[in-house]
């Protein structure tokens, strides 16, 4: 999809596509990890260390991550330039039979996640729920859902819009009823600081709103730990000239859940002021409980 909005913008032939832009994949720690949690391995960066050392080292020029995987600080040498217009940011909960809101699943029903966030959020919503660690990708876990090993799962619409499965269709969860996580549908497109031309090639490509949005998200999530060790949701919304920005942090029980919310003026600035504040707040109103969370995670 990158390479292809590459083409596009710079006008260049189609069929020239993978000798000008070739693409090189990886199989990234967080990738290989398929039955613990990323808190238990590490934290974010799990997806992005190996695709960041190739650019450092120069085998690369352009990495291509997904926002709701990038720590909140880049390493040392790398920026990020440009961010691809956001996906869908909601979550669908798939069943068997299709997808369903959290109130549909019956009493004690099992919910395989690996999403830290997503497990405090149903527990806060349904803390009748069994929890079990489910990871791997979009099939294999559409695979255990369908042998019945679990009732129910969460997958990124975004994920699945992409992927062009047909679960993508189905009723996602509304953000009013359960926040997503900061960046989630958001494609970031980051390069070496020093490589001005591979900055010139890839800037054409930002949509400024995505960047505006992610940027209350992100300055949020920078005061709330930042890590995947804490249940942290933040979505901002911009509505023409306003943004909307909801933020809460979660004890990974569910039992506790601290949220705000506020409104600015849809520029940069505005936005990382609300974003810092938001988060500022939500740990103020937390204390010393959800400072205990944090530092047990």
């Amino acid at each position: 999809m990158t390479r292809d909005l590459l083409i596009k913008a710079h006008r260049l032939p189609q069929s020239d596509g993978e000798q000008i832009f070739p693409i090189r994949t990886f199989m990234t720690t967080g990738d290989k990890l398929t039955t613990q949690r990323l808190t238990e391995a590490g934290g974010k960066g799990l997806f992005t260390k190996e695709i960041d050392a190739a650019i450092l080292r120069g085998e690369a020029r352009i990495s291509v991550h997904s926002m709701k995987d990038v720590p909140i600080a880049p390493p040392e040498g790398l920026e990020f330039v440009a961010y691809l217009e956001r996906e869908d940011p909601r979550d669908v909960l798939l069943i068997s039979a299709g997808s369903a809101q959290l109130d549909d699943l019956p009493q004690g029903a099992t919910l395989g996640t690996a999403s830290l966030r997503r497990q405090a959020q149903a527990l806060h919503a349904r803390p009748d729920l069994k929890i079990v660690t489910l990871r791997g990708n979009v099939g294999t876990r559409l695979d255990r859902l369908n042998r019945g090993e679990i009732d129910a799962t969460f997958l990124a619409r975004a994920g699945l819009n992409r992927l062009g499965r047909k679960e993508a269709q189905f009723r996602p969860i509304e953000p009013a009823a359960m926040l997503p996580a900061a960046g989630q549908g958001v494609v970031g497109i980051a390069i070496r600081s020093d490589d001005a031309a591979a900055h010139d090639i890839v800037a054409p490509l930002n949509h400024e709103p995505s960047w505006t949005a992610l940027a209350a998200e992100r300055a949020a999530l920078s005061r709330l730990d930042g890590s995947c060790r804490t249940p942290i949701a933040i979505h901002a919304a911009l509505t023409g000239d306003e943004l909307y920005l909801r933020a809460e942090a979660l004890t990974p029980d569910g039992v506790h859940c601290w949220r705000d919310e506020g409104r600015c003026a849809a520029n940069l600035l505005d936005a990382q002021n609300l974003g810092r504040q938001l988060g500022e707040n939500i740990k103020r109103a937390g204390g010393d409980t959800l400072a205990q969370a944090i530092a047990a995670s």
